[in-house]
């Protein structure tokens, strides 16, 4: 199997400002492929130098074997791309910005632009500036799918997206994989990537924390759950649950940490009264707080 994307110590400084440092990353041909960090992480700036939009500060990355720097057309003309803001010509409808983008490309299947234009729900009769912020998105994915590109750089794709749209676009996904495309994705939200990659890397600040199958990201998944109950309830009855940790008692409520299913917390719960349950996902920063602390970032990997 080939390599799509590969980056070798590659880095990008804005001076004062955070950029990236020392990225090592491999992306094999057919596989999706998660960038999962917080905002400001890093997760835009390397797929701006992927695509040769700003260039590197030092080391070195190849797309399709072909340093970024080197002939950045010849990529291009094999990359479907989604910016983390998509916006265009505010005069144009969806269906003018489409076939615009199309017709750079040399023509496109119509048949396929339609049904993309249907399973993703979108109006393109409608002015750009008319569009909400879900519906820019859903015309920037036709743009970056419409001519089924080798590899697919998608920032944040999933913003604005309704919940019913966002499974169709997961489904959009899967479909490319299926078909021998690549497909590099970021994101902020850990959920997301667990139910569509194959592998992720984790940045934080700049710098890789992990690079690992999904199977091993899922550990740093939990929930803040809280639980109140009709009358004071001791701690002690969630001890030895599996998943369960920092559990706290305030009056009438505990609050708690949960990985995985919280099936054994709500059985333990119920036989003393509960009236109510709120689980919550942490934001990504909490995740890695609770994860790393502040221990220094050190990149572990794993094919």
């Amino acid at each position: 199997m080939s390599t799509i994307i590969r980056t070798e110590r590659l880095t990008k400084s804005y001076g004062e400002h955070r950029g990236i440092t020392e990225l090592d990353l491999e992306v094999a041909e057919g596989e999706i492929f998660g960038f999962l960090g917080p905002n400001g992480a890093g997760k835009t700036t390397t797929m701006r130098v992927l695509l040769d939009l700003i260039r590197p500060s030092s080391g070195r990355a190849e797309v399709f074997g072909i340093e970024t720097t080197a002939d950045p057309v010849a990529i291009h003309r094999r990359v479907g791309y989604l910016p983390g803001e998509f916006d265009l010509y505010d005069r144009l409808t969806g269906a003018q910005t489409i076939a615009y983008f199309g017709n750079l490309r040399g023509g496109v299947n119509q048949a396929y632009v339609n049904e993309l234009v249907e399973r993703l729900d979108l109006d393109v009769s409608r002015r750009f500036k008319e569009y909400s912020k879900g519906n820019k998105q859903k015309v920037g994915l036709v743009v970056a799918l419409q001519h089924r590109p080798d590899l697919l750089i998608l920032d944040e794709p999933t913003a604005g997206l309704d919940p019913l749209i966002q499974q169709t676009f997961f489904a959009l996904v899967r479909e490319a994989r299926e078909a021998g495309r690549t497909i590099f994705l970021s994101s902020h939200i850990i959920d997301e990537v667990d139910r569509t990659c194959d592998r992720v890397a984790i940045i934080r600040e700049g710098r890789l924390v992990q690079v690992d199958r999904i199977e091993a990201i899922r550990r740093l998944a939990f929930h803040h759950v809280e639980l109140l109950f009709s009358a004071p309830v001791a701690p002690s009855v969630f001890d030895g649950l599996d998943g369960v940790s920092e559990v706290q008692a305030e009056g009438d409520l505990i609050r708690m940490r949960v990985s995985g299913p919280i099936g054994a917390v709500i059985a333990a719960a119920a036989p003393h009264g509960i009236v109510d349950v709120v689980s919550r996902e942490p934001n990504l920063e909490d995740v890695f707080l609770a994860q790393y602390g502040d221990q220094p970032i050190v990149e572990t990997a794993s094919r």
